[in-house]
């Protein structure tokens, strides 16, 4: 039979072709499944499920075993798949002798063990069904029936895949209190409450860390803490199509997404406190250092590696309420902010960003410390070329096949994101710093346009009829807590110096 692609790091250069650049096939089709060059290209959904389900001669090579639990949920939920692969494995080959029938097991009994290994290892996420976790158990008991080392290994397997989802769940409770992530946009009640924590705190971002290196060490602590739980399986459940009905409608709204638009949050969450923290300072020295500490703040999350961290930065930087203040601007020396803006420049597909990224994964690859080794994207792109991936090209053929190149090339991208993911954080933990970034209260976006206006007056008339707009919109109290907020805040910034 021919072979599958390889996993992971040696995936097919280019297994997906687009529709713009057609090529000569000579394709071969064996029991339901199409190659080209030895390569899967498509096949029944039937076809690809029995290639999936090892035998005592025959076990799927790893990248095809990733490719397909990764791709399958978009035609039949992973419950679905796993009664259907513990049938071919266990059921459908009973003889009704006991003798046979457990020899059979004993022989296929490990290799069901690895595929299950495998299942649980990469995705999870899945077993939070109790449906899955019925069905572990039920495979556990079928495969005591022949081996006992392998019903051995299956409750190890169980009980590795339970601290798993014990860790998860913890996780997500954490961004559910009000450290995890902290929202950017709270409702009026919540947003005057975190102003009065903030006009009481003497803290700022100055006071807390005033190194940049190693405030760039402590965000990418975080990107990469919050990038460990995002699950492989959240890329294709964003874009599911199938439409979940009755006892698979609580299993898919409850997972769809929920730790990749929690890491999506947190960008939104490092804008507005860059933002909130240069905003903040009445003198306009006083911004100017916390400005120009951001842009190097900046520069060394670019040259750790931490993408995201250094595009949200940017993005805080040129929120109008930030970019409107012209005096503070003329406070300091632009060049570096320049270098750092023409690195994520949009045009072309953000082409400089690309140039840079492949380099750091080119670093990452022949890395020989944990330093070098670390790749974060900027996350809101990655998702979105995995959007137009998907979107591009059909999922099915005309033939009714499921088109296995498109997945070849999604599962490529993601198995990569899968071994940033893997990487271990090597600085050091600073904990007053981390509690501060994930915890601290910061402004909404009217709250930030206020105290820019505060901060550096209105300009025009257009200017100063929105000022008066948020003053009253706020609130006359609420109004007062960002003066004194910003007074607060300037006063911790000037003891400094």
């Amino acid at each position: 039979m021919p072979q599958t692609t390889p996993f992971a790091s040696t995936f097919s250069p280019s297994p997906y072709v687009g529709p713009q650049a057609p090529y000569k096939r000579v394709e071969e089709s064996c029991g339901g499944l199409l190659y080209h060059s030895n390569n899967l290209v498509s096949g029944s959904l039937e076809a690809l499920i029995q290639h999936l389900v090892p035998t005592v001669d025959y076990y799927p090579d790893r990248s095809y075993i990733f490719t397909f639990l990764l791709s399958s949920r978009l035609f039949l939920h992973p419950f679905e798949l796993m009664s259907r692969v513990c049938y071919l494995c266990v059921e459908h080959h009973r003889v009704g002798d006991p003798q046979i029938d457990k020899k059979r097991i004993r022989d296929i009994a490990p290799k069901i063990v690895q595929l299950l290994t495998e299942w649980t290892e990469t995705f999870p996420h899945d077993f939070r069904d109790e449906r899955m976790m019925r069905s572990l158990k039920e495979m556990t008991h079928r495969l005591a029936f022949g081996d006992e080392l392998s019903r051995r290994a299956m409750q190890r397997l169980i009980q590795r895949l339970l601290r798993k989802l014990t860790i998860l769940g913890q996780y997500e409770e954490t961004l559910a209190t009000p450290t995890g992530t902290p929202t950017t946009r709270p409702e009026k009640p919540a947003a005057l409450k975190a102003k009065q924590h903030v006009a009481r705190r003497e803290e700022c971002v100055l006071t807390v860390c005033d190194d940049p290196f190693i405030l760039a060490q402590q965000l990418t602590h975080i990107e990469m803490d919050r990038l460990s739980y995002i699950g492989p399986e959240e890329f294709v459940q964003a874009f599911v199509q199938i439409q979940p009905s009755g006892s698979h409608k609580n299993f898919f709204s409850k997972r769809r997404g929920n730790n990749l638009e929690a890491y999506v949050e947190w960008f939104n969450r490092l804008s507005y406190l860059v933002a909130t923290e240069i905003c903040l300072p009445v003198k306009k020295k006083n911004r100017a250092r916390v400005l120009e500490f951001f842009i190097d703040v900046a520069r060394e999350c670019f040259n750790i590696g931490n993408f995201n961290s250094m595009m949200a930065i940017i993005t805080g930087m040129n929120m109008n309420p930030v970019s409107r203040l012209k005096k503070t601007w003329g406070k300091i020396n632009t060049d570096k902010f320049e270098i750092l803006e023409h690195q994520v420049d949009p045009s072309n597909n953000f082409c400089n960003y690309r140039t840079a990224l492949r380099g750091a994964r080119q670093r990452s690859s022949t890395a020989h410390t944990a330093r070098e080794k670390i790749v974060i994207p900027f996350f809101s792109l990655f998702i979105k070329d995995i959007y137009f991936l998907n979107e591009s090209c059909a999922s099915r053929l005309s033939n009714g096949h499921v088109n296995f190149e498109k997945f070849w090339e999604l599962a490529k991208q993601v198995s990569e994101f899968l071994a940033w993911r893997h990487v271990i954080c090597p600085f050091e933990r600073n904990r007053t710093t981390l509690q501060y970034l994930i915890s601290v209260s910061i402004f909404t976006e009217e709250e930030l346009q206020l105290a820019s206006y505060e901060s550096e007056g209105p300009e025009n008339s257009v200017e100063r009829d929105t000022r008066r707009s948020l003053r009253w919109s706020l609130a006359p109290e609420t109004f007062c807590t960002v003066e004194r907020k910003v007074s607060a805040q300037n006063w911790c910034i000037g003891s400094m110096f």
